[in-house]
């Protein structure tokens, strides 16, 4: 909801650290970033974002940084009706943002709990990673610019990291962004390779000296295992390192699906897409590579449904616009491929790819076939157009040799040549399938579709009855109810209870959420009074704050659910 421009990078940052924190707590269904942060700024009604991200609860709420001050407001919301479960707005000092973000992911955590159920939840969610603010913000505009996932973007996003490094030279997170940069620029061919190899590998090490706890740190060796040395065996044990601390990781999700996808085994790539698509629905990425999927697998008329959601998502996602062409080719939709790209700066080499496949096109022009044999010296391109129509021409070898020099190179853009339905033909050369032998088999893996954790009780049966009956003499003696502002922390501090056991008792014990507990005693003190000839000069919605519900809605939609009446019916009927 916030309008300040200039702090965009701060308000995307603060939001992407709250988001992070409550993915932490894994009984909570969190969207991803990307998803998220498409309604910002969009006056879109509460209940249509919520379908469209199938969530029922929706966190609003916006940022002002006024020189060295942040005011934060926050509401939580019921998608069905708009039924505020909890408000707050936060003024501090902008030293203490990291205390400030862990509140409200705390704040946030107990509201959800107080109204869905019984999670466990730390003391902390968010740990301080430097104690320089100045650093700090440098560091989100680095992040800022590095989600742009272009070439120019990473390279600004490294001197910002590099910004915040120099203010604090044990910035962690800062050298697991360069390191995740440079290894991007290498990879697309946007810097030499030995250089940002060097560059990426000294801030590794520079990383693993301070801090080898946080999610980047094994991401940074599947970046370098995967895109650039191919050992696929290694990707897939960083990536369970990856998942082991935050399983909603989306880039270890994406690298997942990529890693199956490139063995052929499109179920497993499918269930982690399906996960991906979960908690990430409106990543213009996530539908390409899911779209991947079904293209590799054969299936292209459900990948071009998913590659036609991706450009709606992104217009300007130019790899999205080549797969839908070679969809679109392998349909035979010559008509429809016309009308989308003929003013395509491509529309040359994909008619000519279409021409190949579908008209037996067999020859190409002497300086058209010559520009195309020295691709291999050009390591930037985002589609090997020139490739495809080589190998469904009548120029197999030079086609099977480029591909010889694309696979020794380890090109990110050749990885499903295996599985690459316009390489078919190259298939009939011998030594095809030997071009590059993985060291990983599918019998080795962790089957994480099925692990289940085994959980030691939290309250043992004892224990239960006891502060069963402590809970109940205190709700009922001291009243505690007729605080609007009674919490779960309160409850615990005073009854010197841990919280997740107050909250553990309440859910799964006693067997109500902790506001239907809090309002059943609130709903027969209000009955009570209300009933008390000496109140009949009150108001019904008097009588309901005295008895310390604080929101109309909230009173009325509890009491009409618990009773099948309206209060004032009820009251009629029972004066």
């Amino acid at each position: 909801m916030s309008n300040d421009i200039d702090n965009d990078y701060f308000c995307d940052g603060i939001t992407e650290e709250i988001i992070n924190a409550l993915t932490a707590v894994s009984q909570i269904k969190v969207i991803a970033r990307t998803s998220s942060f498409a309604f910002k700024g969009r006056d879109i009604d509460i209940r249509e974002i919520g379908k469209q991200l199938n969530v029922n609860t929706i966190l609003e709420g916006s940022i002002k940084k006024s020189q060295e001050r942040v005011r934060i407001t926050a509401q939580l919301i019921d998608v069905t009706d708009g039924t505020h479960y909890w408000s707050k707005r936060f003024d501090r000092e902008l030293i203490d943002i990291f205390d400030l973000e862990d509140e409200i992911s705390l704040a946030i955590a107990d509201e959800i709990r107080n109204n869905f159920g019984h999670f466990e939840v730390k003391d902390h969610l968010i740990e301080q990673p430097t104690k320089s603010i100045d650093a700090y913000q440098l560091f989100l505009k680095g992040r800022f610019n590095q989600l742009q996932w272009t070439p120019d973007a990473l390279k600004k996003a490294i001197q910002f990291y590099n910004e915040a490094i120099s203010l604090d030279v044990n910035y962690a997170k800062a050298y697991y962004g360069n390191v995740q940069c440079y290894e991007l620029l290498t990879t697309w061919g946007y810097m030499d390779k030995e250089e940002g190899t060097e560059k990426a590998f000294l801030n590794l090490m520079k990383a693993k000296e301070i801090d080898t706890h946080l999610p980047e740190h094994p991401m940074c060796y599947v970046n370098k295992c995967f895109w650039r040395e191919w050992d696929f065996k290694s990707t897939y044990h960083y990536l369970n390192d990856v998942l082991a601390i935050n399983p909603n990781h989306t880039d270890a999700l994406d690298v997942m699906v990529k890693l199956f996808m490139a063995h052929g085994h499109f179920n497993e790539a499918i269930f982690y897409g399906k996960k991906l698509l979960e908690i990430d629905p409106l990543s213009a990425n996530n539908q390409y590579i899911f779209a991947n999927i079904y293209y590799y697998k054969g299936d292209f008329d459900i990948a071009l449904t998913h590659i036609t959601k991706a450009i709606q998502l992104r217009p300007d996602f130019d790899l999205a616009y080549h797969k839908k062409a070679v969809c679109l080719i392998a349909l035979n939709k010559r008509e429809q491929l016309e009308n989308e790209f003929q003013s395509n700066p491509l529309w040359e080499k994909i008619q000519l790819l279409h021409e190949a496949v579908n008209e037996n096109r067999k020859s190409l022009p002497k300086e058209v076939l010559s520009s195309f044999l020295s691709n291999h010296l050009k390591r930037d391109q985002l589609t090997l157009f020139e490739l495809f129509i080589l190998a469904n021409t009548n120029y197999t070898e030079e086609a099977y040799e480029l591909l010889k020099q694309f696979v020794a190179q380890k090109r990110g853009q050749i990885l499903n040549y295996k599985q690459e339905p316009l390489l078919k033909p190259l298939r009939a050369f011998n030594d095809f399938y030997k071009l590059h032998t993985s060291n990983f088999s599918i019998d080795e893996i962790v089957d994480n579709k099925k692990t289940v954790e085994i959980t030691k009780p939290l309250l043992l049966e004892e224990e239960r009855k006891e502060l069963q009956t402590k809970l109940t003499v205190y709700f009922n003696e001291e009243k505690p109810y007729l605080d609007a502002s009674l919490s779960l922390n309160t409850i615990s501090e005073i009854l010197t209870i841990s919280t997740n056991k107050v909250s553990f008792l309440i859910n799964e014990v006693i067997g109500m959420n902790f506001n239907q507990y809090v309002n059943s005693y609130r709903l027969k003190h209000f009955k009570t009074i209300a009933l008390d000839p000496k109140n009949s000069h009150l108001t019904i919605l008097g009588l309901a704050y005295d008895s310390g519900f604080n929101s109309k809605s909230v009173f009325n939609t509890y009491f009409k659910k618990a009773e099948g009446l309206t209060p004032r019916a009820w009251l009629k009927a029972n004066s």
